[in-house]
């Protein structure tokens, strides 16, 4: 009875996200539309859009399931410090790049996409940052889009028995249907209240959890004891003070850098309807990470104690620490009225899969229509051309994404970690330093996009064995130093870049 009831909030859910795509597919008329909304973000939607995109199934399967290891290889460590990385890295990206990619995207030609801004910022004639951009975001973000539709259908395989490609296919309609139909605009909206379901289900419940347990005390005395920590959980154990080297602490945080090159977090900055609700936007999208992150962590521990009082010890040995939030709400809340909420609980899960794998499709989408087949065939297209080739290739790169997830084995995580650092490396010095170093020219910009990528490929693969540093931090400065050292050895800007830029530094809100 309980998995019907499961499946049918799941239904309804569904159908209310494909409604919205229905909606906003007459509201998009040319490209701005399908890939910026016109401009015309409010502030709720602009932040909640920006964290849900980001944060993925992670948030509430890979997050709590690092901690749910508690002490072993410093686990527990490993999810305090990623957290705090991704904390920092969240806060500095709305503060120093947001309001100021917003101003300058539109100053530089109306630029709707990433590729299109850095071109349009260096007036790059040969087009050649905007192609080689494009082509990262296609390939990251294929296998990117792969890894959310494989952990969509490992839901639904885990939760209600669905066949694996059964269930990956159904997963793939309902995120491809809405993104194909509505575009920006049914994206932000769906990531909107993909936000809030995510929010209020991660801290729902471990909230319920520490209520049957007796309290925290109780509950994380059991955590310490089961990993024989008789005085408690400390900051050795919480922060791996004594126990993590500083160049782990250094990679394990290192995530936060990242958010200076996800092209589906920062389209969000540039969408956002006017550069002084940044602010107030900041502010949101602060506290939800913050709460957000900090109860995951929590829950892998408060997790771990629970489950320890409910199964044999032969079962809690074998428990997956990723599958830690489904695990909870099959022993929490069981019964038709406690149905309905593991119902909206589970569907969570969905939500923070979906709120990724659509923006990073649509992403996707923007790079094979805007930055590739304009350059081909030289805007001979109509603005509706344009849309209907961003439709198809919705379609076309969904498809390969549905064959990359085939593999019910395939690994989510690493695939994520991956493309992260190669996105984070590849566009975040770029684009942090055109909107701050006038002297930076298109030569040193193409350099640092291609340093960055082909880094994280060469550590990830040749040196990361030896040196256990995570790929992203290397690259990146590899990257910024690529930018800067190219760009002082060649030509400096024309004087029209210098004086675009100087218009651009002096603007008001």
């Amino acid at each position: 009875m309980d998995t019907v009831i499961h499946a049918i909030v799941l239904a309804l859910y569904l159908l209310a996200m494909l409604l919205i795509g229905v909606y906003f597919y007459k509201k998009s008329k040319n490209q701005s539309d399908y890939f910026l909304g016109g401009r015309n973000l409010n502030v709720w939607v602009t932040s909640m859009s920006a964290q849900a995109s980001d944060m993925s199934g992670w948030l509430l399967m890979g997050l709590p399931g690092t901690a749910f290891l508690l002490t072993k290889n410093n686990s527990l460590a490993e999810a305090f410090w990623t957290a705090a990385g991704l904390s920092v890295g969240t806060y500095l990206n709305w503060l120093i790049l947001a309001k100021r990619l917003r101003k300058y995207s539109q100053k530089a030609d109306d630029s709707i996409t990433i590729p299109t801004f850095l071109e349009n910022r260096f007036k790059d004639k040969k087009h050649l940052i905007r192609i080689i951009s494009a082509v990262f975001i296609i390939i990251f973000f294929m296998v990117y889009t792969a890894a959310q539709f494989s952990a969509g259908a490992k839901l639904f395989n885990t939760v209600f028995g669905l066949d694996y490609n059964v269930a990956l296919l159904l997963g793939a309609f309902i995120i491809v249907s809405y993104t194909f139909l509505g575009g920006f605009l049914a994206v932000c909206w769906t990531d909107l209240v993909q936000g809030i379901l995510m929010f209020l289900a991660i801290i729902t419940l471990p909230i319920i959890a520490l209520v049957k347990m007796g309290g925290a005390a109780k509950t994380f005395d059991l955590a310490a004891a089961i990993s024989n920590i008789p005085g408690g959980f400390g900051a050795k154990e919480w922060m791996g003070i004594g126990s993590m080297s500083i160049l782990a602490i250094l990679s394990t945080a290192a995530w936060g850098l990242g958010y200076f090159g996800q092209p589906h977090i920062l389209v969000r900055f540039m969408g956002i309807k006017r550069p002084k609700d940044i602010k107030p936007a900041r502010r949101i999208a602060m506290g939800w990470v913050i709460i957000s992150l900090s109860a995951a962590v929590l829950l892998g521990v408060i997790g771990k104690a629970y489950m320890y009082t409910v199964l044999p010890a032969d079962q809690f040995a074998a428990l997956e620490g990723e599958k830690i939030f489904i695990y909870m709400i099959q022993h929490l809340l069981k019964g038709p009225f406690a149905a309905i909420l593991a119902g909206l609980l589970l569907t969570a899960i969905l939500a923070a899969i979906m709120s990724s794998a659509d923006s990073q499709l649509l992403v996707t989408a923007s790079a094979v229509s805007e930055d590739i087949c304009k350059n081909i065939f030289k805007n001979k297209f109509s603005e509706k051309a344009y849309s209907q080739i961003s439709r198809a290739a919705v379609l076309i790169i969904s498809a390969i994404a549905i064959f990359l997830a085939s593999d019910p084995n395939s690994s989510v995580f690493d695939l994520v970690s991956y493309a992260w650092a190669g996105f984070g490396a590849a566009f975040g010095p770029a684009i942090l330093l055109s909107l701050y170093w006038k002297r930076m020219n298109w030569q040193g910009t193409l350099a640092g996009i291609i340093s960055g990528g082909i880094s994280v490929i060469v550590w990830k693969n040749f040196i990361k064995p030896y040196i256990n540093l995570y790929e992203i931090l290397p690259a990146f400065i590899i990257s910024a130093a690529a930018i800067i050292i190219v760009s002082l050895l060649t030509q400096k800007p024309d004087s029209e870049i210098e004086k675009t830029f100087d218009e651009f530094a002096a603007m008001e809100d």
